[in-house]
């Protein structure tokens, strides 16, 4: 039976973070339709990050501070720490955000009737990148999902997921049983949407922008638009980076015995030259299948300095 009025766990990572996350709370605590208890984790920091939060969550019964962990070196390993963390009983959808995007008011509304009505475990959506100069463009994630691309990419920016209370606790599991394997996992939204298509659950993708993507120079992972992001991103496949990632995944995962995984796991060049023919069915959009097409006969060609 729908949830009318569901209560949302929103895991938030933050680093450095004085600058927007005053701005991002009040977008989280604004969310119409759903009760929102934020839970904080937070990287040391030098600009008084973990101060400013315990002040603000003195005074907000909706946000909680974790106790300090240490260093996490990234985003990706402080999102796990609240995964593993963070109880999720009494809750009914697990969100993950950042500290520096600005979120609709109904974002966390439309995802969670959009799970309900859809029936399926997971959603995410597509996002509107903005710059301090006012320009702004729509990332576009919601192509049609293929049968491999989990593999090989996140199924949008990270901090558009919601997750059912069943699939966060299948994730949470596994994640325990795996703890040490995951902490080489660079980007936590691929290995999340990885596991979730490799055991079952169902993830919607919304065409929807549901938040404000706020582009600067200590983003992560920011906007793929231009020629510099389509440079970096294939800077990253010849270090080997990439490939060393989605080894790791599909292993994690449970993907590594698959016929077909099987058929490329190990990259050789025969292999890279078999799995670029599998291109459509592991990427989702046009451009990214020509890329993924050319960037496995390059590697076979030249190889990769991780080889």
């Amino acid at each position: 039976m729908p949830v009318k009025h569901p209560k949302v766990a929103v895991l938030l990572a933050a680093y450095n973070g004085m600058r927007w996350i005053e701005e991002q709370l009040a977008s989280i605590l604004g969310q119409s339709a759903v009760d929102v208890i934020v839970h904080i984790s937070i990287d040391p920091s030098t600009d008084g990050t973990e101060a400013w939060c315990a002040a603000y969550a003195a005074t907000h019964p909706g946000v909680l501070v974790l106790p300090a962990a240490g260093s996490f070196g990234g985003a990706s390993r402080n999102f796990f720490r609240l995964i593993r963390d963070v109880n999720f009983e009494g809750y009914d959808f697990v969100a993950f955000a950042d500290q520096d995007d600005i979120w609709h008011a109904d974002k966390l509304q439309r995802a969670t009737q959009a799970i309900q009505a859809r029936q399926v475990d997971a959603y995410s959506s597509n996002v509107t990148a903005f710059w301090p100069d006012g320009k702004t463009h729509l990332l576009d994630k919601a192509q049609p999902q293929v049968e491999w691309d989990f593999l090989f990419e996140a199924a949008g920016p990270g901090c558009t997921y919601v997750l059912s209370k069943s699939l966060a606790d299948s994730l949470k599991a596994s994640m325990l049983d795996n703890w040490q394997l995951l902490q080489g996992v660079s980007l936590h939204d691929w290995y999340c949407y990885a596991y979730a298509r490799s055991n079952g659950f169902r993830w919607y993708i919304d065409p929807e922008p549901s938040m404000d993507y706020r582009q600067h120079e200590r983003n992560q992972v920011g906007a793929n638009k231009g020629l510099s992001p389509l440079i970096a991103r294939y800077k990253t496949i010849h270090d080997g980076w990439w490939f060393n990632q989605v080894q790791l995944i599909a292993n994690l995962v449970g993907q590594g015995t698959d016929p077909f995984v099987r058929t490329w796991l190990t990259l050789r060049r025969n292999h890279l030259l078999r799995l670029s023919f599998s291109a459509w069915h592991c990427r989702r959009r046009v451009r990214d299948k020509v890329f993924f097409f050319c960037i496995c006969w390059v590697t076979a060609l030249i190889g990769n300095k991780a080889r």
